[in-house]
């Protein structure tokens, strides 16, 4: 099992002018201790649950770039990319420069969206059938394929056009960058998955997930997919310490913040639940880290990812 940190919350302190000093700090030490991955959310606020909606937050596209200039191992990747934010052919532009930057190291992490508020805020279409942003974003990845891998792309669906379009250069990855398709609706999401993904991404405790991995397999037998080739990842929040002491002291500083969310325990308990993880599958496990909690990655580092190396 490979291990990730997923950024959240642009909330390092008090001070805003210190946010993309404390994510870059962050990328650098995680791939200098093992982790694989290090993903941006791509909000243009904060989303309920995880901060206050008018906390500082950085736009996910824009702290990837800069990523890719300071990091030089760990993979970049946007968990997840709202389909109705940006038009798809200017995405794979954007992807494809950011790939370049990187040296090769971008996964695309779309999704069909949600948060309505975002939408109605920024001005964006927000359509209300949760049926018609998944078609969106199914179409939308083919959209951008077509664009990184055909000398010039013409391509007309229902929501999206080019015609004849020219992206150069292309991504740095061949054929091309992978892509993951987040979510874990069973009847549409994971049957884009089984049809265009690399990676899923799927929430919810070890049986949940396992029923979403079982689905996700069912729709590669229906396209003819070999289930083997998505790589399976989870993301959740993860707040470890040493003891049951210790755990007891941080739930109780760290919940000024409001209700603590996810996994809360030793590190004993984590090994044994991230073990159930990787029983029923999972490949890549991600640390939502909303807490901004050192101490959870040194241990997740330290502790944790020798059991499963």
């Amino acid at each position: 099992m490979k291990f990730g940190i997923h950024n959240p919350s642009w909330v390092y302190g008090s001070e805003p002018a210190g946010a993309f000093d404390a994510l870059k700090a962050k990328a650098q030490w995680a791939e200098n201790h093992g982790f694989v991955w290090l993903s941006v959310m791509d909000h243009l606020i904060q989303i309920p649950g995880v901060g206050a909606t008018d906390e500082p937050f950085i736009e996910g596209w824009t702290a990837l770039s800069a990523l890719a200039a300071v990091t030089s191992r760990i993979r970049l990747a946007t968990l997840a990319t709202s389909v109705g934010y940006r038009n798809p052919a200017l995405l794979a532009k954007i992807a494809a420069g950011v790939d370049q930057i990187s040296g090769g190291r971008l996964t695309l992490g779309i999704g069909a969206g949600y948060f309505e508020t975002e939408y109605r805020q920024y001005g964006y279409e927000f359509p209300d059938r949760p049926a018609t942003r998944i078609r969106q974003m199914e179409e939308a990845v083919r959209l951008i394929l077509a664009m990184w891998t055909e000398p010039r792309a013409t391509f007309h669906g229902r929501y999206f056009h080019v015609e004849d379009a020219i992206l150069e250069p292309k991504p740095l990855q061949k054929p091309r960058p992978p892509v993951m398709i987040a979510g874990g609706g069973e009847q549409l999401t994971l049957r884009a998955v089984a049809r265009l993904g690399d990676l899923c991404n799927v929430g919810g405790d070890v049986e949940a997930v396992r029923h979403k991995f079982e689905v996700l397999r069912r729709h590669c037998d229906t396209v003819g997919r070999d289930y083997g080739t998505i790589e399976k990842t989870h993301n959740n929040s993860w707040l470890l310490a040493l003891d049951a002491a210790a755990v007891a002291a941080k739930r109780e500083r760290l919940s000024a913040r409001g209700p603590l969310r996810g996994f809360v325990g030793t590190v004993s308990e984590a090994v044994d639940l991230i073990g159930r993880y990787q029983d029923v599958g999972v490949d890549l496990l991600i640390n939502s880290d909303y807490r901004n909690d050192l101490e959870t990655h040194e241990l997740m580092a330290s502790e944790v990812m020798p059991h499963f190396a």
